[in-house]
């Protein structure tokens, strides 16, 4: 019996949000928890899309926040599956702030996150294989996996550094 497939088109995941008082500091921009709280359900839906299970955050990557998402803006994150193992899903989170007046979009931070698929007794149950039908799918995959290597690796040589 072969494994089931899915495909990363399958998974990709667009949510928004309207920067609102309560998710803000006192400057007025984006609480860095409220951001994360985001990503976390985005690449959560992207997950469960992908595996057709509930899925659990296992460990989300290094985060560097580059732009703030300022009070008014909408806040857009973007999700896909880029990598699987064998009850994990490895999910790609990219936020931009858009300026609802402008139209003008800035990239503010982007991770990597790890979640396990659950049966229905909440246990690790296998996912299905990743597929990249047309080139577009596999150059987000090898552009996603590059990225986590490279930004892992940057991790590494701040820690040896400090």
């Amino acid at each position: 019996m072969s494994q089931k497939t899915s495909t990363l088109a399958e998974s990709r995941t667009e949510m928004t949000e309207l920067l609102l008082p309560n998710d803000t500091n006192n400057l007025g921009r984006a609480l860095g928890g409220a951001v994360l709280h985001w990503m976390d359900i985005c690449g959560a839906i992207a997950a469960m899309r992908f595996s057709n299970r509930q899925c659990v955050t296992a460990s989300m990557d290094h985060v560097d926040f580059i732009s703030p998402i300022d009070l008014g803006e909408v806040a857009v994150m973007e999700a896909y599956v880029f990598n699987v193992g064998h009850t994990s899903v490895d999910v790609k989170v990219d936020v931009h702030a858009e300026n609802p007046k402008t139209e003008e979009r800035r990239k503010t931070t982007s991770s990597f996150l790890t979640f396990v698929a659950l049966d229905d007794d909440g246990r690790p149950t296998p996912v299905p294989r990743l597929e990249c039908p047309t080139p577009e799918e596999e150059a987000l995959r090898e552009e996603a996996v590059e990225a986590r290597a490279a930004q892992l690796e940057d991790v590494i040589d701040r820690m040896e550094n400090e």
